[in-house]
């Protein structure tokens, strides 16, 4: 199907592919636990490490994302073709309950994927001497 656009946008919607793929998305994530912790991959394609915060209050474990743009053609002849701006934030929540050593969580970002260690408790296990 084809869709109307101009200088080579989609008109639908206010489409934009930059900002689709900075303030649209889902925040694809992938979690997989070991023995010791839990290890969170998030897609964040377009946006840098200073627009992410991550915090973890009582087991649960948030990621922000706040970003805005400024896109200005043509701004020292005052000839407009056009001008946008956006703004875009979205958060995910995570819950881990009480198991979790939140002052040793870990996050690395890069080539576009937040990667998050969070590590287990370490399990109190009292064994009973059989006599």
């Amino acid at each position: 199907m084809l869709m109307p656009s101009i200088f080579g946008e989609s008109l639908i919607f206010g489409y934009d592919k930059d900002f689709a793929s900075k303030g649209t998305g889902l925040m694809r994530t992938d979690v997989s636990e070991t023995d010791d912790s839990f290890e969170l991959d998030i897609d964040l394609p377009g946006f840098k490490k200073e627009d992410i915060k991550i915090s973890f209050e009582k087991g649960y474990l948030k990621v922000a994302i706040e970003n805005s743009t400024n896109n200005e053609e043509n701004v020292n002849n005052k000839k407009y073709i056009r001008q946008e701006r956006f703004y875009s934030n979205m958060s995910r929540s995570f819950y881990f309950g009480d198991n979790i050593q939140n002052d040793n969580i870990n996050a690395q970002f890069e080539d576009g994927v937040l990667k998050i260690t969070v590590p287990k408790k370490a399990k109190d296990i009292n064994y009973i001497e059989i006599e």
